[in-house]
Formats: structure tokens, sequence, C-alpha cells
């Protein structure tokens, strides 16, 4: 047997799979926060503004979800990698993310379908809403800080 298949055959390490735990929580709690935002938001943003307040939840919780979303897959990709690869991965999925903000930002601005109060605060509902969220899940995750020696 080569050593590349080896290394395939072994399970994945304590941490590895505790990582994975806590990206999955994170990815679902922030699916569950996306939807709330989507229909309260939609209903708030009925209410204060018609349909032009729909449409301002819906984009918003669009960008959240694109936020959240795009955090916890660069995180998965790198579970496992060192720290380097997954500061690279997770400072190029910054700057994509900023940059699709801008651009939809611009896009929207010469748009009048939207209520862009409804849009900025589902938004920043969604923001904070997701930095807690993984939070939580980092802090309720059972990621051993070491690991054993396997050769004593």
């Amino acid at each position: 047997m080569t050593e590349q298949n080896s290394a395939a055959a072994e399970p994945p390490n304590e941490s590895v799979v505790a990582e994975r735990a806590v990206l999955r929580t994170a990815g679902r709690d922030g699916l569950i926060l996306v939807a709330g935002l989507a229909v309260l938001g939609s209903v708030v943003g009925y209410l204060i503004g018609g349909m032009p307040g729909v449409w301002g939840a819906l984009v918003g919780a669009a960008l959240a979800g694109l936020f959240c979303g795009a955090t916890v897959v660069s995180m998965m990709l790198t579970v496992g990698k060192g720290a380097a690869a997954t500061g690279a991965v997770v400072m190029g999925g910054w700057l994509v993310k900023m940059a699709i903000l801008i651009a939809v930002l611009a896009v929207l601005s010469r748009q009048d379908f939207y209520d862009r109060w409804v849009l900025m605060v589902v938004v920043m509902i969604g923001a904070v809403g997701s930095a807690v969220l993984d939070y939580r899940a980092v802090k309720d995750g059972r990621i051993p800080y070491v690991q054993p020696d396997a050769r004593a």
C-alpha cells in the first residue's frame, strides 16, 4: 500500500471532526437566521413600506445569506489545513464578498423597487446575527486544543 493510499484511509483526527461539526452548526444556524430574516423582514417591510419593503427585506436577506454561507463554505474548505491556507482562503473570500456587495449596492442605487431602510436594517441584523451565531457555534464546539502524541 502506498503512503498516499494509507493517508487517505486514515480517519480524520478529533480536531477535524470537531471543526466540521462546529461549521455544520454555524451553517445550519445561518440558514435559520436568513430564513427568519426573509420571513419576518418581509412582514415588517410590508407593514412599513408595502411591496418595496418586502423587496428590501428579501434583497437584504439574500445578501446576509451570501455572507453567512460564504464564510462557512470557505472555512469548511480549509478544515485541517494550516493557518496560512485558512487565512488566505478566508481573506480572499472576504475580498470577493466585498466586491459583490459593492457591485450589488451600485446596481441597486439606481433602482427604486425596494425600500433602502428596510434593506439596510435587514443586512445589519443579518451581519450581527451571523457573528453571534458563529461565536456561539465556536464557543459551544468541543475542539481539542492539544493533540496527543501517537508515538507516546
